[in-house]
């Protein structure tokens, strides 16, 4: 086990739903971290001069946890795959290199269960990667994070990086995500899709897909929290899956926000494609070390309401 106080952080993406949360709870740990306020972490030239200007500073980074990504639901993703695959290997690209060149010790990167095969018998395990077709909706974004997890599998492999590895957080939500209903994900886009319904005593909301796949949510502070455990430890496996434990469907979702709500009306689903059916994952390895989810769902998802309110609107 390694003193996590010690180590110089770096959290890339410090200002997104993930890295809010690391910096946070690094924080309330009394750890510092370093971040990059304002830089574009698909230039490289940006990216490399950071580092290098902590290794003048004799302040090496020793620790990276790259939370950095383009990120959206089905419609953004369907809508915009260039985008999502260009940005997405130009950021971690030049992080992850930036890291091997410059000497960091630990590294997380944070994959998706996106890129698991679409038709994975559930629980998912690590060993599913690549063993299947990808889900159509998002197979731009789902390449570029395979390829991220390849790259810090090879430099494990090459370079001796056994304390380099990547998480597979199931579904995430929490304060500080993403709101927009152009490119948000489905439990932050129901939030506010009810709450303005219920503010306008709309008769019904129109909703994506049928409602049928189930999927495993996290509150992203819980992932933080297995950050923290995972930069502690010494030698970790390649990927390292990290969710609740318990799935609900999206039409159970649904109506759990619309019942939290008070919202009378009908939901009207629009019976476009869904995504992958279950994504329930095993997360044997990250419970063997002591994590377990603290917030509960439901408790999650009045706090995330409430600063969507406080926020948004």
């Amino acid at each position: 086990m390694t003193d996590v106080s010690k180590l110089r952080i770096f959290v890339a993406g410090h200002a997104g739903l993930v890295g809010r949360h690391v910096v946070e709870e690094l924080a309330s740990c009394g750890i510092g971290t370093l971040t990059l306020p304002g830089v574009d972490l698909r230039d490289q030239r940006a990216v490399f001069g950071f580092f290098a200007k902590q290794e003048l500073k004799g302040e090496p980074v020793e620790a990276v946890v790259l939370c950095a990504a383009r990120v959206g639901g089905i419609r953004a993703n369907q809508t915009r795959p260039g985008e999502f695959i260009h940005d997405n290997l130009a950021i971690q690209t030049n992080v992850i290199e930036a890291a091997r060149v410059f000497g960091v010790d630990r590294f997380i990167f944070l994959g998706s269960t996106c890129v698991y095969p679409r038709d994975a018998s559930v629980p998912i395990m690590p060993d599913d990667l690549l063993t299947g077709p990808l889900e159509p909706t998002n197979r731009a974004y789902a390449v570029a994070k395979i390829a991220g997890i390849e790259m810090v599998r090879s430099y494990r492999e090459q370079y001796g990086k056994s304390r380099w590895c990547t998480l597979m957080p199931s579904n995430l939500f929490g304060p500080y995500d993403n709101f927009d209903l152009a490119s948000s994900h489905a439990l932050p886009a129901l939030l506010r899709k009810t709450y303005e319904a219920s503010k306008t005593k709309a008769a019904t909301i129109s909703l994506w897909g049928d409602g049928s796949p189930r999927r495993e949510f996290l509150y992203a502070r819980d992932l933080a929290r297995a950050i923290y455990k995972i930069l502690g430890q010494d030698d970790v496996p390649s990927i390292i899956n990290v969710g609740s434990g318990t799935q609900l469907s999206i039409r159970e979702l649904a109506e759990t926000i619309t019942k939290l709500l008070g919202f009378q009306g009908e939901l009207v689903w629009s019976g476009e494609s869904n995504g992958a059916n279950d994504r329930l994952l095993d997360s044997s390895y990250i419970r063997s070390l002591g994590w377990k989810p603290v917030v509960v769902f439901e408790r999650g998802l009045v706090m995330t309401f409430q600063w969507m309110v406080a926020n948004v609107f």
